[in-house]
């Protein structure tokens, strides 16, 4: 393997990371029991489910020429791809917009009625799979570059996925905590910025898809 190859590859990793930078950052600011297991988790989320979906994809193409041909599988990539756009979309456009609802009542609330987010595995895993669904088509466009003429490759394009996206989602999260500190508590504009940083997100993947079409 080439040295452009590799440099290729680090350079899709990063590309591929910003989304899970982007959540970590809301993580950061909205999340008020984060410790250092917290954070490991929630990075270590991210990094599996970023590195997970693309090889999903690469072998559910791999699967579908098997089943309906090159021609067929071709069909099923084009319909597959827009699918998981607007899945990833509509997921990060509702989490964000729930959110932000969740945001504003607080607001509205007096002072002792207030809640303050706290860390939920499940709300961590929702958002990693929300972060990463886009990523199976990312899977797709690896089975098409000539490069990866082996399977062994793929594997190498997840490793390096998951590393990079893990140490991203790592300097999100602190950068988001710095935030928040900004913020002085106000955990209700907190949950603001997330949530509009989700949205805007979803906003950026689908518009992404539509001007390549």
């Amino acid at each position: 393997m080439s040295l452009e190859i590799i440099i290729q590859i680090i350079l899709f990793g990063f590309a591929l990371s910003m989304d899970a930078f982007a959540v970590s950052i809301t993580d950061g600011l909205i999340y008020k029991d984060l410790n250092r297991k917290r954070i490991f988790v929630i990075a270590l989320t991210f990094g599996l489910m970023q590195g997970i979906m693309p090889l999903a994809g690469f072998w559910i193409v791999e699967l579908a020429k098997t089943l309906v041909g090159e021609t067929g599988g071709a069909e099923f990539v084009d319909y597959f791809t827009k699918i998981v756009t607007y899945v990833s979309s509509g997921l990060l456009l509702l989490i964000g917009s729930k959110m932000l609802i969740e945001a504003i009542k607080q607001l509205r609330k007096a002072p002792e009625e207030k809640k303050e987010v706290l860390f939920s595995y499940k709300d961590v895993f929702f958002m990693g799979i929300a972060t990463a669904i886009d990523a199976l088509a990312v899977g797709v466009s690896l089975h098409a570059d000539a490069f990866v003429d082996e399977t062994v490759w793929i594997f190498l394009h997840v490793t390096i996925i998951v590393i990079i996206t893990f140490v991203m989602s790592l300097i999100g999260l602190f950068a988001g905590k710095q935030i928040e500190k900004l913020l002085k508590g106000k955990y209700e504009i907190s949950s603001i910025i997330g949530g509009a940083i989700l949205i805007s997100l979803s906003i950026w993947i689908l518009l992404s898809h539509l001007l390549s079409i």
